[in-house]
């Protein structure tokens, strides 16, 4: 029994590691997936934004459940930026592959203030979650800006 679990882990170690583009089929499949993604952390990005400019009520404890959220699933998106995704229904621009080190610096930082917005959100003050809003958002819209096509 116990070489049957060490197997296992070992195995279970190795899918883990394999790289990410290995995750998919075709590269629909990534597409998919990280339009799925995106659409998740607007979403939870959107209700933060919401009730940072006074769109909606502050509700702290909203905000906090939906920056843990959005903390949790900034991470997902970047695995479907794979090769041969660039092609197909994307809004993804050419830069994402040319500047994949500044793609992956600017994914990077969002993450970094996505982090900080979490922290702040979890204070319950709204100023702390409008601060960490803005800076933020700033993050995202430099990234549409540089390797979103409208």
């Amino acid at each position: 029994m116990k070489r049957l679990c060490i197997a296992l882990c070992t195995a279970a170690g190795l899918f883990a590691a394999l790289p990410a583009s290995a995750q998919f089929q075709k590269p629909e499949d990534a597409i998919k997936y990280r339009k799925a993604a995106l659409t998740l952390v607007g979403a939870h990005f959107g209700r933060l934004g919401a009730m940072a400019s006074g769109k909606a009520p502050f509700d702290a404890k909203a905000a906090a459940e939906n920056a843990e959220v959005l903390n949790n699933v900034a991470h997902l998106p970047w695995a479907g930026f794979v090769a041969g995704t660039d092609k197909g229904e994307t809004r993804a621009k050419p830069e994402i592959w040319s500047e994949a080190d500044k793609f992956k610096a600017s994914a990077t930082k969002m993450q970094d203030e996505i982090v900080k917005l979490n922290a702040a959100a979890k204070t319950g003050d709204l100023a702390q979650l409008k601060t960490a809003f803005g800076a933020t958002a700033q993050t995202c819209k430099a990234c549409h800006d540089n390797y979103r096509k409208e």
